[in-house]
This record gives structure tokens, C-alpha cells and sequence, in this order.
């Protein structure tokens, strides 16, 4: 498994249904995201069953994603067909809806490999997901198999970690979320963390 966090996000052009069900037939990572932060996310195929729990927690926090500059991108090896079916799928049936964000078809699997989350034998992706800077790279990543589901919120917190530390260029500890107290990157730092936080960790 490559390790991609600290360097540049594979950038790629491929098929893409849009949030509005349109396709774009040249859809570009780096030309989307612009000068936002990205979340990139593989699920393995459409019309399965972690994978619509996933998509649709999502969408569901796509307001907050929107707020923190987030653009959020979901990769499958699905067509642009197979996605629009899925989203014109109504929940109640094992479908989507019309999700917020774009849904890449990545049927050469190219996408896949390039962030190294492919299973060639079942020539599917796991549930690989990667939080993009501002600067292009790559600041988290996990991957999970296939039975194990994603907890979104856990995207929206490490966002917000990486924010916070642009902002004051101090670092996040364990458990960091919103409104806490950071850390100065130094041995006076650390101990004066500790003094107040050790027994919370």
C-alpha cells in the first residue's frame, strides 16, 4: 500500500457525473478542486450495500464540507451510466437520489491504481479516502476493506484539524475537535499541553 499523506494528490481526467446529472466527459481533480481542499473517496461499485450508507452520509454533510472549502469527489469503477441509474434510484429501492457531488467513473481503473487502493484480482477499489490541501497534497489518508464501513464525521474533524493548524500554526493532539486547545510544536509546548490535558487522552 503506498503511503500518499505529505505527498501530491494523482491528479486525473476521467468521465464524471456531476451534482446536477450532468456529464462531464473531461472532468479534471486538480481543475475542480481549484484553490479549495478536496476529499477524494473510492468505494467499490454501485448498487452494493455499505457503499449507499457511505455515499449518502456524505451528502448528508456536504453543507458543512461546502462551508470548510471542502469538494468532495466519490470514484468508483462504474460507468457514468451505472452512476445516473444509481442516482435516479430512490433510496427506499437501494438508490441514491441526486448526491451533491460528483461521482467519477473510473472504468479503466487507472484512478484506482494511481492511488493504489485497486484489488486486482477483484478489479475493484476499498474504501480508500484522501484529504487534499490547498498545496496539492495529500494531509490524510485511510483505507478500509470492503465490509467496513466509513465515519464521515471523521473527515469533517481532520479538515477542520488541518484548517486549524493553517490558521495558527500550532498542531492538533489526540482527539483534537473544534474549539479545543492546540499545541506549540516544542518542548515547552508539549509539557505545557500535558500539564493540563494528560489524564483527558
Amino acid at each position: 500500500m503506498a503511503v500518499l499523506a505529505a505527498k501530491p494528490a494523482p491528479d486525473f481526467t476521467a468521465v464524471a457525473v456531476m451534482a446536477d446529472g450532468s456529464i462531464n466527459e473531461n472532468f479534471n481533480l486538480k481543475d475542480y478542486i481549484g484553490d479549495d481542499y478536496g476529499l477524494v473517496f473510492f468505494y467499490p461499485l454501485d448498487f452494493t450495500f455499505v457503499c449507499p450508507s457511505e455515499i449518502l452520509a456524505f451528502h448528508n454533510r456536504m453543507d458543512t464540507f461546502k462551508k470548510l472549502g471542502v469538494k468532495v469527489v466519490a470514484i468508483s469503477v462504474d460507468s457514468q451510466f451505472s452512476h445516473i441509474a444509481w442516482r435516479e434510484t430512490p433510496t427506499d429501492k437501494g438508490g441514491l437520489g441526486p448526491v451533491d457531488f460528483p461521482m467519477v467513473a473510473d472504468i479503466t481503473k487507472q484512478i484506482a491504481r494511481d492511488y493504489d487502493v485497486l484489488i486486482e484480482a477483484d478489479g475493484v477499489a476499498l474504501r480508500g479516502t484522501f484529504l487534499i490541501g490547498k498545496d496539492g497534497l495529500v494531509w490524510h489518508q485511510t483505507v478500509n476493506n470492503l465490509p467496513l464501513g466509513r465515519n464521515v464525521d471523521e473527515f469533517v474533524r481532520l479538515a477542520e484539524a488541518l484548517q486549524f493548524h493553517e490558521e495558527h500554526g500550532e498542531v492538533c493532539p489526540a482527539g483534537w475537535n473544534k474549539g479545543d486547545e492546540g499545541m506549540k510544536d516544542t518542548a515547552e509546548g508539549v509539557a505545557s499541553y500535558l500539564a493540563k490535558h494528560a489524564d483527558d487522552l
